[in-house]
Order: C-alpha cells, then sequence, then structure tokens
C-alpha cells in the first residue's frame, strides 16, 4: 500500500495525515485482497487464515480512523490530528 512515504505509515500501511480520499483507497485495496481470499472454493490455508485476520484488522482501524476524522471535521476540529488506533483498541470497542 503505497500512500506515503514508510516514515509516515503506521501497521498494515494506515496513515494518521493521510486524507480522506488515502484512507478510502487503502480501504478498497483491503477489500479487494479480502474478496480475492474469500473466493478460494477450496477453503483457506493457514496462512491465508493468519492473512484474512490482518485484513479484516487492518479494515477495522481504516474505518475507525475515516469516522473519527470525520467527526473532528464536523467539529470544526483538524482531522490531520486524529492518530490510527492499536488494533487492540479498536477490537475491544464498544459501540
Amino acid at each position: 500500500m503505497s500512500l506515503a512515504s514508510a516514515s509516515s505509515r503506521t501497521d498494515h500501511g494506515l496513515m494518521s495525515n493521510g486524507t480522506e480520499k488515502d484512507i478510502m483507497s487503502t480501504i478498497r485495496e483491503l477489500v479487494d485482497e479480502e474478496h480475492a481470499l474469500r473466493s478460494t472454493s477450496d477453503g483457506l490455508e493457514p496462512e491465508e487464515r493468519r492473512r484474512m485476520k490482518e485484513l479484516e484488522e487492518s479494515l477495522d482501524q481504516c474505518w475507525d480512523l475515516l469516522r473519527r476524522r470525520r467527526a473532528r471535521s464536523e467539529y470544526g476540529q483538524d482531522p490531520d490530528e486524529t492518530g490510527v488506533r492499536s488494533v487492540t483498541e479498536v477490537e475491544n470497542y464498544w459501540q
């Protein structure tokens, strides 16, 4: 995922200072890869299952980042100050 230089990225290519367009592009790439894995008719190998879990976690992080950036913009705050939250934090979030 080539959204920015390696210095501005976090795990899985997510970055805290990307634009909404950048984040949506990352989401599309992750979804495309997820669909390709799910289309395997004979089941997933252990490595593919591991990758699927990573994709699901990365997608959750992307959607969380996008949602929080939009909320900051809506309330007149700088969305670029929004950082990517850890997988643990995103996965254990209660809505």
